[in-house]
């Protein structure tokens, strides 16, 4: 369950990101924004493995 929020949150994010670059946001704004999305999509692929 925790990982489906984490890829809803990733979408949200790069969607962020993709309005911000469209509004001629700094660059690092934007590039932050895909950076967490990212690093959710990785977090959501770390939930999803088996563990103990």
């Amino acid at each position: 369950m925790l990982s489906l929020v984490l890829m809803g949150a990733a979408g949200l994010l790069i969607g962020g990101a993709y309005s911000l670059r469209s509004q001629d946001f700094p660059r690092w704004v934007w590039i932050a924004f895909l950076a967490l999305a990212g690093l959710s999509l990785v977090a959501a692929y770390l939930f999803t493995l088996p563990g103990d």
